[in-house]
């Protein structure tokens, strides 16, 4: 059923790109490095077990020196679809190119003929409409929203309408027919966002707002087979932690797991490995992008990265002989550079198993597609037709 191995941990650290990929001029991006320019933004920077994988072989980092025995096989990826953001990453890393980019209306807020119909389909009035964090969006609105009966609605520098409801006056059912509302209005090809978010949040006025763990995603389904759909096929397990299972729409999914927070991921990770099962545990840890990356906080976005170094220590033992770990990221989103948006990077390739014999740099990649083509090949499974990308498991002793 397996060539190496039996089970296979791929981990996305959300956002952690490793430098500019050579188009990055044409996204707008000059100069962008988001875990150099974090390292190079500390005094101190912990993360010995990343390091004795062999990150800073791969990439060198100020506080970090590069290991003479890296335990891991290292390399970085480049992004072959257009576009920089979450979907277009986790599609192609599981086999789609993505060739047109999701909508994003960072700058000018939805267009007046999706919030009127918007607002057709609800009965409320929309406010917000702006490219805005969702902590302060709340402190700026959620009063009027509450004791007018109004509809926040916003957006990011993602492909993303975001809705707010207050669990206790609108109630979470009534915010999720809104957001299926939503979805089926943006399915227009002018209009396609990659996704829709409830944004549920508790508290009555200003200070107290606090958004709560049932959020939502609606997902566009991938637009075709993906890798998982042939493990999932193949009758392998695919457990899903963090946001994978709304990044696909479960397509190709058998378990999922719904997480808190990054180091709560890395927790439900760690409890997977516990298990017994033949196939793949995929992990989205998204707090590095939407707590740090986003909000333009390197310290914040370090700090990050040592509490996953930390439980990264913890799950390393738990591996086995037949066991595979692989650590990667979707795209960029350096907190030194302008903006909010993400950032057109390389990605990291960090591949352990306790069997290897072997280590060092492997040959930079030109798609992140790669990843899901490894794990097909492991469990001698075909890739979905039309699906890119080529294994590098016989590169893996």
């Amino acid at each position: 059923m397996y060539k190496k191995y039996k089970r296979i941990f791929t981990i996305v650290i959300d956002s952690m790109g490793i430098g500019a990929m050579p188009d990055a001029a044409e996204y707008g991006d000059y100069d962008v490095d988001t875990l150099g320019h974090i390292a190079d933004s500390r005094e101190t920077f912990q993360i010995p077990n990343l390091q004795k994988l062999g990150l800073a072989n791969l990439h060198p980092l100020k506080q970090v020196q590069a290991v003479s025995q890296p335990m891991a096989y290292f390399g970085a990826l480049r992004e072959k679809s257009t576009g920089k953001d979450t979907m277009t990453g986790h599609w192609e890393m599981m086999g789609l190119h993505v060739t047109t980019p999701f909508k994003t209306f960072t700058e000018t807020g939805f267009p007046p003929e999706l919030i009127s119909k918007l607002e057709e389909l609800t009965g409320r009035h929309i406010i917000g409409n702006k490219s805005a964090s969702g902590t302060e969006i709340l402190e700026e609105l959620a009063e009027r929203e509450i004791q007018n009966g109004e509809l926040i609605v916003y957006t990011s520098a993602d492909s993303v309408l975001q809705i707010c409801g207050n669990e206790e006056t609108m109630g979470l059912e009534t915010l999720y027919k809104y957001c299926e509302m939503a979805r089926e209005l943006t399915m227009k090809d002018e209009w396609k966002v990659g996704r829709v978010i409830a944004r549920p949040y508790v508290g009555k006025k200003k200070g107290e707002f606090k958004r709560t763990s049932n959020r939502h995603d609606y997902a566009l389904k991938p637009f075709g087979e993906t890798a998982l759909d042939a493990l999932q096929d193949a009758g392998l397990e695919v457990i899903s932690i963090g946001k994978i299972q709304d990044i696909f729409d479960g397509e190709g999914i058998t378990k999922a797991h719904k997480s808190k927070s990054s180091v709560h991921g890395m927790e439900q990770t760690i409890e997977v490995a516990g298990e017994d099962f033949t196939g793949l545990c995929f992990v989205n840890l998204v707090d590095f992008d939407a707590l740090w990356g986003h909000r333009r906080d390197p310290i914040g976005y370090g700090d990050e990265i040592e509490r996953f170094d930390v439980k990264l220590g913890q799950l390393l033992p738990l591996l086995k002989e037949d066991d595979l770990l692989i650590i990667t990221a979707d795209h960029g989103n350096d907190p030194t550079y302008t903006g909010t948006d993400h950032t057109r990077e390389k990605v990291p390739f960090l591949a352990y198993s306790p069997s290897m014999s072997g280590n060092g740099m492997l040959p930079e990649q030109d798609t992140f597609a790669v990843i899901g083509a490894t794990i097909a090949d492991n469990f001698g499974i075909k890739m979905p037709e039309g699906t890119i990308g080529v294994s590098l498991l016989d590169l893996l002793k």
